[in-house]
C-alpha cells in the first residue's frame, strides 16, 4: 500500500476526483445524520482483513457516509457556528496532507512554519499587540484557551517564587458568567476554579465586576478571560474597561476571541475591540469566521518567551529540537505532534489579499442586522438581544420547547436550513450564526416565514 503502482495511481485519481467535484459542486445539500441503524444497514461492517477495494470504499463515502453528515458549509447552515472555508483554502488543505509536513519544529517544517508565522505576524499587528507577538496554530478554541492559561498560570507561579511568596491553595481565572464552556473546561483540566462575574441583561464582562473580583480573589488570580464575540450571542465584552485595570492591578489578560475576533479586521466593528493591544494572549479560530477548513485556532502571546517556557516538552530524542534557537510551534501549545493547520489559511489570504476577508467578514455583521430588523418588524417574533456581530438570537411567541424543536427539526427534513434551538436564562429560542458569504437575506426571511 506504500509502493506506487497502477492501483495506487488509480487510487490517488479516483481520491482526487472526488475532492474536485466536491469542492467546486454549488447545489451540495444540506444532508442530514442517519441513525446507527441505518448506518448499521446501509454501510454494514467496513474493516475486513481481504479489504474491500478502494472504489467500493469511496462509492461508500460518497453515497452513504458523506450524506449522513452535515454540509457545514451550506449557505443554511447556521447553527452553533458554521464554516464556510474559501475555495482555495479547502484545496490547499490536500496539499498540506499530499507534502507530508510536520509542522512541530523549524528543523522539520521551517517553510511550513514561516509560512503560519507570517499570518500569526499579520493577526498580531491586525490586533495592535507588539511586533515580538507570536503563537502557534492549534486545533481549536478549547486548546487555545487551555494553552493560554497554562502559561498564565506558570508565569503566575514563577513569579511568586521568585518573589518568596506562597502559592495560593487554589489558582482562579475571573471570567463572565456567559464566557465560553472551554474555560470552564479548561479550569476542570488544570484543577483551578472560575470566577464567574455576573453580567446584567447587556451580556457583556465590564471593568467594574471585574476589579472587585481581582481585589477580592488577588493573589490566586492567574489571568482575567475576556470574551471577544460570545458564541451563544456574538456579544463583545467592555474589554477597554477591562484593559484599563493593567494600569491599577497587575493581571494577565487573556481574549477568547474564537468566533468574533476576525471581526475586528473590519472598520465597522472593530472600535467593539478596543483594548485587544492590551491582551497578553488571545485566540481566534480560522475554521469559524477566516474561511478555513477545520480544524484550526490562531492562538498569540504578547510575549511569546512565557509560554515557551511553560509548554517545550523535555526529552533525549528531542534534544535536537529544545538546544535549538530556532522556533519549534510545539513550544507554544499543549500539542508536541501537530500539523501544520496555519497553511491552509496562508494559502488562502496570500491568493486573495486581506481586502476581500474584511469585506466578507463585514457582509455577514450587516446581513445580521438586517435579519434583526425583519425580525424586529414581525409581531409573533422578539429579538432577545440586538445582535452585536453577526449572531441573532430571537423568540417566536407562544412556542414551546417542543414546537422549536418540530420546526428545526422539519427544516432540516425538507433540506431548507439547518437551525437548531437554543436557549438563555431557561428560555428556548431560535438563533441565526452567520459567517457564509453565499448566505442571503432572502435565505433568513423564508426561514422566519416558516415560523408564522
Amino acid at each position: 500500500m506504500h509502493a506506487i503502482t497502477d492501483e495506487t495511481t488509480a487510487i490517488v485519481d479516483m481520491v482526487l476526483e472526488y475532492a474536485r467535484r466536491r469542492i467546486l459542486s454549488d447545489d451540495t445539500p444540506l444532508d442530514k445524520p442517519f441513525t446507527p441503524a441505518e448506518l448499521r444497514r446501509l454501510a454494514g461492517r467496513t474493516i475486513s482483513e481481504e479489504g474491500m477495494g478502494a472504489r467500493r470504499a469511496l462509492a461508500l463515502f460518497e453515497n452513504v457516509l458523506a450524506p449522513s453528515c452535515i454540509t457545514t458549509e451550506h449557505p443554511q447552515y447556521l447553527s452553533f457556528i458554521p464554516s464556510a472555508p474559501s475555495k482555495a483554502a479547502t484545496a490547499f488543505d490536500l496539499i498540506v496532507s499530499a507534502t507530508a509536513v510536520y509542522g512541530g519544529s523549524w528543523l522539520e517544517g521551517s517553510g511550513a512554519v514561516y509560512a503560519e508565522n507570517d499570518v500569526l505576524a499579520w493577526l498580531a499587528h491586525e490586533f495592535g499587540l507588539p511586533e515580538t507577538a507570536g503563537g502557534v496554530f492549534v486545533q481549536g478554541g478549547t486548546i487555545g484557551n487551555l494553552s493560554a492559561l497554562v502559561a498564565a498560570r506558570d508565569h503566575a507561579d514563577r513569579a511568586r517564587v521568585e518573589a518568596g511568596r506562597p502559592r495560593p491553595e487554589r489558582w482562579v481565572v475571573i471570567a463572565s458568567a456567559e464566557a465560553h464552556s472551554s474555560i470552564a473546561s479548561a479550569a476542570k483540566v488544570m484543577d483551578i476554579d472560575v470566577v464567574a462575574v455576573p453580567v446584567g441583561e447587556s451580556g457583556m464582562l465590564r471593568g467594574e465586576g471585574v476589579r472587585a473580583a481581582l481585589i477580592e480573589h488577588r493573589e490566586a488570580v492567574i489571568a482575567v478571560v475576556a470574551t471577544g464575540g460570545s458564541t451563544n450571542f456574538g456579544i463583545v465584552d467592555d474589554i477597554a474597561s477591562i484593559a484599563a485595570l493593567k494600569d491599577e492591578l497587575d493581571f494577565w489578560l487573556h481574549i477568547d476571541g474564537a468566533y468574533g475576533l476576525a471581526a475586528a479586521l473590519t472598520e465597522i466593528a472593530r472600535p467593539r475591540f478596543a483594548g485587544i493591544e492590551r491582551a497578553d494572549s488571545l485566540i481566534v479560530d480560522p475554521h469559524k469566521w477566516l474561511f478555513t477548513p477545520f480544524d484550526s485556532c490562531a492562538l498569540l502571546y504578547r510575549d511569546p518567551e512565557i509560554a515557551r517556557v511553560a509548554h517545550t516538552q523535555h526529552a533525549e530524542y528531542l534534544d535536537a529540537l529544545t538546544e535549538s534557537t530556532e522556533w519549534n510551534p510545539s513550544d507554544y501549545s499543549v500539542q508536541l505532534t501537530r500539523r501544520a493547520r496555519g497553511l491552509p489559511l496562508w494559502f488562502s489570504l496570500a491568493t486573495f489579499g486581506a481586502e476581500v476577508y474584511r469585506e466578507a467578514i463585514a457582509a455577514s455583521i450587516e446581513l445580521a442586522h438586517a435579519a434583526g430588523r425583519e425580525i424586529a418588524a414581525r409581531d409573533y417574533l422578539t429579538l432577545v438581544r440586538d445582535p452585536q456581530l453577526s449572531v441573532v438570537v430571537f423568540e417566536r411567541t407562544g412556542w414551546s420547547a417542543g414546537d422549536y424543536a418540530h420546526w428545526s427539526n422539519r427544516l432540516l427534513d425538507d433540506q431548507r436550513a439547518f437551525v437548531v434551538p437554543s436557549s438563555h436564562a431557561g428560555r428556548t429560542n431560535a438563533r441565526f450564526a452567520i459567517v457564509n458569504p453565499r448566505t442571503t437575506l432572502d435565505d433568513l426571511i423564508g426561514i422566519l416565514d416558516s415560523m408564522e
